[in-house]
């Protein structure tokens, strides 16, 4: 979008943030405030009802210390993109990247809490693991593409090809012939797979994803995740994620299958055209500041924290992608 000096400016907090808040073995917070701090406590506020009794009321965030190996794609990822079209990375900073891929190399097994913040056992959750590739995949390519020294390239790069697999054969059903939310969830459907071709873990038109896709269009009382065209995250009766409670649709996921569609339909138009048809309801579910929430209730209103970047990151690249896609059509 073209805002380099807000890009610097997070390249420097989290630049800084990797010299003074990783723990002894090398790991990264899930989470920092605004000024940098990883303590977050979470409190409940009970004697307050909540917007539209929407109790309990809370501050902080209990998830401050989980283990979310999500992280390390997402950041790999962001470090990738500024190298290319910010500023390259200094020696300081790739010396840094390079212990934390050398730390995700003991860790990358190991089950997590997800990227939805479950709050119940551990998992060897679907995204977690994709964005585990993204991670040694983006730093694979940095090092080829600035031609800087890697001692451990040939291990990433094993460690990068061992996890596709593994998601392939484990992470895919061929029960229901989709991807599901984890190794151990059985058939659990879960929309956080919508992000792999956006990360270009996955062909956008790979049987294996398109069939996912299908699945995922489906309402949820026929095992799909889709209502009046918005995207539940998963179906909380058949997933136990330690929270509980019905949810609404999530707006993130929503955009997530606009911009899979759009990918999707480069090769089959149909999708293209869903993608719009999407694209075109979520939108009317903004606020009259053409704002989002982190969710949308079934009775249409927004729920849930408000504004939220992650929504509003979503739409932008679902519109920009919708655009181009159109143009090139």
């Amino acid at each position: 979008m073209g805002f380099t000096a807000e890009a610097d400016a997070y390249m420097d907090f989290i630049s800084n943030r990797f010299q003074m808040s990783r723990g002894p073995d090398g790991a990264l917070p899930i989470m920092f405030t605004i000024r940098g701090e990883t303590e977050i406590p979470e409190i409940e506020f009970s004697h307050l009802s909540g917007y539209r009794n929407s109790a309990p009321v809370r501050i902080g965030n209990g998830a401050a210390f989980h283990q979310q190996f999500d992280i390390y794609g997402e950041l790999m990822d962001a470090i990738y993109l500024y190298n290319k079209y910010g500023r390259p990375v200094t020696w300081d900073q790739w010396v840094a990247i390079r212990e934390i891929l050398d730390y995700v190399m003991t860790i990358y097994k190991e089950p997590d809490m997800s990227i939805w913040e479950v709050r119940n056992k551990k998992q060897n959750f679907v995204c977690s693991k994709v964005m585990l590739w993204v991670a040694f995949d983006r730093g694979i390519r940095l090092a080829d593409k600035r031609c800087l020294p890697c001692p451990h390239r040939q291990e990433w790069r094993a460690i990068r090809d061992e996890i596709y697999g593994e998601v392939m054969t484990k992470g895919y059903s061929e029960n229901l012939r989709c991807f599901i939310q984890s190794y151990e969830s059985g058939d659990v459907l879960d929309a956080s797979i919508l992000i792999a071709p956006l990360i270009f873990f996955i062909s956008p038109n790979d049987p294996r994803f398109i069939r996912t896709i299908d699945r995922i269009l489906l309402a949820p009382e026929k095992g799909g995740l889709t209502s009046t065209g918005l995207v539940y995250r998963y179906n909380t009766e058949h997933a136990d994620d330690g929270v509980g409670d019905r949810e609404g649709a999530f707006s993130m996921c929503t955009f997530w299958l606009v911009e899979a569609l759009t990918r999707a339909g480069v090769y089959e138009k149909k999708y293209l055209v869903r993608a719009t048809n999407v694209f075109e309801n979520m939108v009317g579910f903004g606020n009259h500041l053409g704002m989002f929430s982190e969710e949308i209730a079934r009775s249409g209103e927004q729920m849930g924290n408000t504004p939220q970047a992650f929504s509003h990151l979503s739409l932008i690249s679902a519109a920009f992608n919708l655009d181009r896609a159109g143009r090139r059509g």
